[in-house]
């Protein structure tokens, strides 16, 4: 099987990038941050206090949290429930970055599940720590970065797009805080990823790159569609 680990900062596109590029690959898309967001969500409607680490930890053994492929793309399910939707609030979206994405015990949690996938079929994974910890054997790890402004003009049309209101300066502040939040990881960058940045890209380019670079890899490797 062949795997692209796709790691970076909150809102460089790492999920639509790596969507699109799957399917012109032929590969399976694997959205891990989708899957750290229902747990989330899952704590929100339990009221469950995240910042309380034991708290969120005690209840990780109650969560159903799967993902189901077909025509439609990839859909998150809770308990069953499909939550795609929901899992993009701005609420979760904070509560997983500021609260459960940095609890081991929720990363250790999902450790298996993201590596499980991987063995299944080719796959495009984006996320946290991809290519560091969940597939540290990727045959393409990509950094995939863009300026902090950039990032900010992206989620502020995404959130308008979506009907939620949203102004530019407080969403660089939260784009900003968020970085902050993660540079730990974010520092984490594999000896062997190649960094890719989208500032001034369109999102064709992007895809473009992405591509490439993933045709060349397989073909030094001699991978291909499996």
């Amino acid at each position: 099987m062949f795997a692209i680990a796709i790691d970076g900062p909150a809102g460089a596109g790492k999920s639509s990038v790596a969507k699109a590029a799957a399917k012109e690959l032929g590969f399976t898309y694997v959205d891990t941050g989708a899957i750290y967001r229902a747990i989330a969500l899952y704590m929100l409607e339990k009221g469950v206090d995240l910042e309380d680490p034991a708290a969120v930890t005690a209840e990780l053994p109650g969560v159903e949290v799967s993902l189901e492929y077909g025509e439609f793309g990839q859909r998150t399910l809770l308990g069953g429930r499909n939550v795609s939707e929901e899992i993009r609030t701005q609420e979760v979206s904070m509560a997983t970055s500021k609260w459960v994405a940095h609890i081991p015990e929720v990363r250790e949690f999902l450790v298996g599940i993201q590596r499980g996938l991987a063995r299944k079929s080719n796959v495009i994974m984006d996320g946290r720590d991809i290519g560091t910890v969940i597939l540290p054997d990727a045959q393409l790890k990509v950094f995939l970065t863009a300026s902090a402004e950039e990032r900010a003009r992206r989620r502020t049309r995404q959130l308008e797009e979506a009907g939620e209101p949203a102004d530019f300066q407080q969403v660089l502040k939260e784009v900003v805080q968020r970085d902050k939040q993660d540079a730990a990881q974010l520092d984490l960058l594999p000896e062997d990823g190649v960094v890719l940045d989208s500032t001034g890209l369109s999102f064709r380019q992007v895809v473009e790159r992405l591509t490439a670079m993933a045709r060349e890899r397989m073909g030094n490797e001699g991978g291909g569609k499996g």
